[in-house]
């Protein structure tokens, strides 16, 4: 699997998991007892956002942490040797 395609899936699934999450606790307030939540519905929409929290939350570290890393390897090339290509 390439990796754009896993990082699409990735994101369409945490987008997903809040879409129906909301849903679920929109629907909560309209069916009787009208207003009331039930603990259930609450403790799903939690797990739904602690899925999309660590979907790109996780994303976002990753990111940052390889630019960090290319950013290092590419100013130790340069210092040490000029003829060798630049890491994209």
């Amino acid at each position: 699997m390439k990796r754009d395609r896993k990082e699409g899936i990735q994101v369409w699934t945490a987008v997903g998991m809040l879409a129906v999450g909301c849903g679920l606790v929109v629907a909560g307030f309209i069916v009787p007892p009208t207003g009331e939540v039930h603990d259930s519905v609450l403790w799903f929409f939690g797990e739904c956002l602690i899925y999309a929290g660590s979907i790109f939350g996780i994303g976002i570290y990753v990111n940052g942490t390889v630019r960090q890393m290319r950013r290092e390897l590419n100013s130790r090339i340069k210092g040490k040797n000029k003829t060798i290509k630049k890491i994209p």
